[in-house]
């Protein structure tokens, strides 16, 4: 078969379906080949049913391992292992959900927020999931916990949810963590214009409410890169343009700040957008020292009470990594020195530079 399209015409014919059937593990490895050919959602559904047919065999369970995994980024693993950002959520949940709220979870993953709410009292919990393999495992999740019968998950993008149809009535609490080490890169800003107002209540509660891309400046004691004008005799200093920000752990030792923070963009997600500020400037004062890049971080204030903030520094520990972007040269700067960091943005990522010349 040369190509997903071609699999996917046999795939609907009866006789091959039948013929599949019998053989689990040939089913299991088209839907691998299905995945390469960018068919996730097929692949998925063809996984799922061979390990269906075939529940006790260990090479369908392999391949079914490696579909599954592969369609699902490694981070939905990870995020679950900060303590801080769960505790963030969890407080922010229970202070807002009160007898009878309806919410809506916006980017289900493993359904863990979904189940906080429940769990602080919601009357029922839609959570959405665009990845079709997070939202089977999610769905399985959340049944094996006991919250089937309040937690709803959908398989579509925000967008495409309607209420009266994935949603009884406009929600009482709007929950999302669509973010990511550049805050934008998930889409959070369009998820947001378009889903508050149209599927949540006037008074709504957002959670997060606010979010902000933070920034210092900073020295960063490994941040050498090879010699690319001679590599085996060979001149290739061109690969020096892919040479972008460097992320790093929020906790990474070899990295100083070297100047108060400061909000490089900031965004008022419970008013729903529109979010016009599209470029910025901010004034960093050094407190001294060599300074060889610039440091940026998110800031996430929950509600009134509770904030997350993966800001740098000995013993910090994220989900979400910092982003360092290298200064042309390093600058040996004094205490009440300044230096200006000019940004701009897209929908889903930002980019900032400092002027020639400081």
């Amino acid at each position: 078969m040369s190509s997903s399209a071609d699999l996917l015409k046999h795939l609907a014919a009866a006789e091959t379906a039948e013929r599949l059937a019998a053989q689990p593990a040939r089913l299991a490895q088209l839907a691998k080949l299905l995945l390469s050919g960018g068919e996730s959602e097929r692949a998925v559904d063809l996984a799922h049913r061979a390990r269906q047919l075939a529940p006790d065999d260990p090479e369908v369970e392999r391949i079914v391992r490696l579909v599954l995994g592969r369609s699902v980024p490694n981070w939905h693993r990870t995020i679950l292992a900060d303590e801080a950002r769960n505790a963030a959520y969890d407080a922010a949940l229970r202070r807002a959900i009160g007898k009878g709220s309806r919410v809506l979870d916006i980017g289900a993953g493993s359904g863990l927020l979904a189940m906080m709410a429940a769990r602080a009292g919601a009357a029922s919990v839609v959570s959405c999931e665009m990845n079709p393999a997070m939202a089977g495992v999610a769905a399985e999740i959340v049944e094996r916990n006991g919250y089937a019968d309040r937690i709803t998950i959908v398989g579509k993008n925000s967008r495409d949810l309607a209420v009266g149809t994935d949603l009884a009535e406009p929600v009482d609490i709007l929950v999302s963590e669509i973010v990511t080490n550049d805050l934008l890169a998930e889409d959070v800003l369009g998820c947001l214009e378009d889903a508050v107002g149209r599927l949540t209540r006037p008074d709504a509660a957002i959670i997060p409410s606010h979010g902000a891309v933070r920034i210092a400046l900073a020295h960063y004691g490994k941040p050498a890169s090879p010699n690319l004008a001679s590599v085996q005799g060979f001149d290739l200093s061109p690969m020096e343009i892919l040479d972008g920000r460097i992320a790093l752990a929020a906790g990474n030792r070899n990295l100083d700040l070297r100047s108060e923070p400061a909000d490089l963009f900031a965004f008022d997600f419970a008013s729903g957008g529109p979010f016009d500020n599209h470029r910025a400037s901010v004034t960093l004062t050094a407190t001294g020292g060599p300074v060889n890049g610039i440091v940026q971080w998110i800031r996430l204030r929950m509600d009134a009470e509770g904030v997350y903030e993966n800001r740098p520094g000995p013993g910090a520990t994220s989900c979400w990594g910092v982003m360092f972007q290298r200064l042309p040269s390093v600058l040996d700067m004094r205490p009440g020195d300044t230096l200006t960091v000019q940004g701009a943005r897209d929908r889903t990522a930002l980019w900032m530079w400092v002027a020639p010349g400081r």
